[in-house]
């Protein structure tokens, strides 16, 4: 797909009224360092449309990317990130539950998990909501650059064990630095707007 034009259209905070957008929506899950951005920057060809920080926990919003004027990246809020309260962690876990049970136009939930990493906690609870909430969740193991070749197929295998996925949950190893793995992520997007 050739991106035309992207941009960032409406930001929600905890307190905000979640749009009721007619578009199809992609929804971008994951922990706080996970690399959410660099992923919608690299799947949109753009360096910074998607504010990428070393500090994690930049995302605490609901962030909608409008794209080619015909459907949305939506970019929820990173969990699990330490130097936030309790309180406000809960806030989150609410808004991001309450975007999955609300939109009536999202297609697909990706899921982001580290590559280098077996799912934590928050991860295989965010697995568990996205299923509750009727969907089956496409993981993405970033950071596929940081580890050797020969370790890819153990580490998938891995985490579809941790996350407890069954065969038909797609998980596509993805590189923010080398794009490998954003073609068959926009494959998925392009079937599933076609579709639509």
């Amino acid at each position: 797909m050739i991106i035309k034009n992207a941009e960032l259209e409406t930001v929600c905070g905890v307190t905000s009224v979640l749009p009721k957008n007619e578009l199809p929506e992609f929804a971008f899950s994951g922990k706080s360092n996970v690399g959410k951005s660099s992923l919608i920057n690299a799947l949109m060809n753009r360096k910074n449309l998607a504010r990428t920080s070393g500090q994690p926990g930049k995302t605490q919003t609901v962030n909608y990317y409008k794209v080619n004027n015909s459907f949305y990246f939506v970019d929820l809020p990173g969990y699990g990130y330490a130097k936030v309260s309790k309180e406000i962690k809960a806030k989150w876990g609410k808004m991001i539950e309450k975007y999955l049970r609300t939109s009536k136009v999202l297609k697909i939930v990706f899921l982001l998990v580290d590559i280098r990493h077996d799912p934590g906690e928050n991860d295989v609870t965010m697995f568990e909501w996205v299923k509750a909430n009727g969907f089956v969740p496409v993981v993405i193991a970033t950071k596929l650059d940081k580890i050797g070749k020969t370790q890819v197929n153990r580490q998938v295998a891995n985490i579809r064990k941790v996350l407890g996925a069954d065969k038909d949950v797609k998980i596509i190893p993805f590189s923010a630095e080398t794009k490998q793995g954003r073609d068959d992520i926009w494959n998925l997007l392009d079937e599933n707007l076609t579709t639509s």
